[in-house]
């Protein structure tokens, strides 16, 4: 996957940036509005439109909305207001334009497929798994990941319950089991593997999931064990947690003689499933 596809979605032949953050896409609030509105100054129509958010009891929804990093049309990084899919449908709510209602349907599909999974999580899992599949990914692999996911988020449910706060602490305590397991920082991971804005998870080898999915596991049971209450008491755990990933880690190269970490990614073979899935789509048409 590209750079540019990564980082950029197209509706109705508009650009829509776009970051991942927390395991889910946050888009440009102005560039949504720009391509419902026309409007020929985006971001003098968010500004007003936040006042009217707030106004109208929504101020939760202006605030959860993070300012992100993104290239701008000048060539550099600037912050920009980004919502995620919840947050966007409820500003979208406030637009009058026809040309929202296909917003509003897609983000209603994806509503009620949320709820169909809520409902009966193997319907979550048998969509994560398609989706791998058509990715190139073999079943050994997905299998890996999909457990990995399930296990990434018993660690999460227990830090939200100790009173950790989503976004920068769990990135923080993420990356101190990370650095403790594998010498390596999440973002320091991705130079390794040749990544920018790509999941690293998604392209790590069977081997890196099984020691990733054994430090969240070892700091899940740390914190239980311990007890521990709020970030800082949860950090040490992370630590402690990673650490006996590490140590296991260690001892699996000292036996093999083989790295663990990888400069291996998935991004060839993603971007030859994607046109594979392209070039099929045309010819049933």
């Amino acid at each position: 996957m590209s750079d540019q596809e990564n980082s950029i979605v197209l509706f109705q032949e508009k650009q829509i940036r776009r970051t991942w953050h927390n395991e889910e896409w946050w888009f440009a609030v102005v560039d949504v509005l720009a391509a419902l509105t026309e409007s020929k100054n985006p971001a003098v129509y968010w500004r007003v439109l936040k006042k009217r958010l707030i106004d109208e009891g929504a101020e939760q929804t202006v605030t959860n909305c993070n300012g992100f990093k993104l290239l701008a049309r000048d060539g550099k990084m600037r912050k920009t207001d980004c919502a995620n899919t919840a947050g966007m449908l409820r500003i979208i709510q406030s637009v009058p334009s026809k040309r929202a209602e296909p917003f509003k349907q897609w983000m209603a599909k994806v509503g009620y497929e949320r709820i169909q999974e809520i409902e009966n999580p193997e319907l979550a899992a048998e969509r994560a798994r398609q989706y791998y599949r058509e990715l190139g990914y073999d079943e050994d692999w997905i299998e890996k990941r999909l457990q990995s996911i399930i296990i990434r988020g018993q660690l999460t449910d227990e830090w939200h319950a100790r009173g950790v706060k989503e976004g920068l602490e769990y990135a923080i305590l993420t990356a101190e089991i990370s650095e403790a397991t594998f010498g390596l920082k999440p973002k320091d991971h991705k130079e390794v593997k040749d990544l920018k804005r790509e999941n690293l998870r998604d392209h790590m080898t069977p081997l890196e999931l099984i020691f990733t999915m054994l430090g969240d596991e070892s700091a899940k049971q740390h914190s239980i064990k311990d007890d521990a209450q709020g970030f800082q008491e949860n950090k040490t755990s992370a630590q402690k947690g990673g650490k006996a990933a590490g140590e296991a880690l260690k001892a699996y190269e000292k036996e093999t003689g083989d790295k663990v970490v990888s400069p291996s990614n998935y991004k060839q073979q993603i971007k030859e499933a994607k046109a594979k899935k392209k070039l099929k789509g045309k010819k049933d048409k």
